[in-house]
């Protein structure tokens, strides 16, 4: 694997010659790095830490009574070539004030989004994850490929392959490693060494490529801090 903020050469040198030299990490990325799919992004502090925080306009929350609902575009993205490799960032989530009985805290990570706007996507719904419905429990956490393939019609083709339960909870940080490598991606959380989550069949398949980026969908305030982006050799 090789962290793109890493300076490859110099650091293999040093190791030749006995020599530990630091290396500095590449920034936080700023909200300007970002680009937003009907969103805004600021930086802003939570639970003690400074982080970014992520809305989405309470005019497009979807109403139930009116329209399906599904998976959407909403998200801040870096405009990065990922194909295969890590993707760590640590992610909160609350829900809004006005928030629709239906919203779940959803929060996630977007990957390979593409220039007509197709990307995959592993997310949480933490509200499920302490609810006193187990059906709901088990749906703690989702895969979706955007837009062909979304909740609804992957919870009616494959029962129970592309979600799952994970012990997670609003209003506290929760750490999300995505491993991708062609069709396969698993998610680890909070350090765990057994993944969460395993996908074997990635919906837009193995040479989709493209950015990376932090999801969420209707009465979701989500925040997030410490992205980083490796590729894979």
């Amino acid at each position: 694997m090789k962290i793109l903020s890493i300076c490859g050469l110099a650091t293999f040198a040093s190791a030749l010659l006995g020599v530990i030299v630091p290396v500095a990490a590449k920034p936080e990325p700023r909200p300007g790095d970002f680009r937003l799919s009907r969103v805004s992004l600021q930086q802003s502090t939570y639970r003690g830490q400074a982080a970014f925080e992520l809305k989405m306009p309470s005019s497009a929350y979807q109403d139930p009574a009116k329209e399906k609902l599904s998976d959407r575009n909403f998200m801040a993205w870096l405009p990065v070539d990922f194909q295969n490799g890590e993707i760590d960032v640590e992610v909160a989530s609350e829900l809004a004030q006005d928030a629709p009985d239906y919203a779940r805290g959803f929060v996630g990570l977007t990957f390979r989004i593409d220039n007509e706007g197709r990307f995959e996507s592993i997310y949480l719904r933490p509200t499920n994850s302490v609810a006193s419905d187990q059906v709901r429990r088990n749906h703690s956490i989702q895969y979706v490929a955007y837009p062909d393939f979304r909740f609804d019609r992957l919870r009616k083709e494959f029962p129970e392959k592309y979600e799952t339960y994970a012990d997670i909870a609003t209003g506290r940080w929760i750490h999300m490693r995505l491993v991708v490598e062609g069709n396969h991606a698993s998610l680890y959380l909070d350090g765990k060494l057994q993944p969460a989550l395993l996908v074997s069949d990635l919906k837009l398949g193995p040479n989709q490529r493209g950015g990376v980026g932090v999801w969420l969908e209707s009465g979701t305030i989500a925040h997030f801090r410490n992205l980083r982006i490796t590729h894979a050799r």
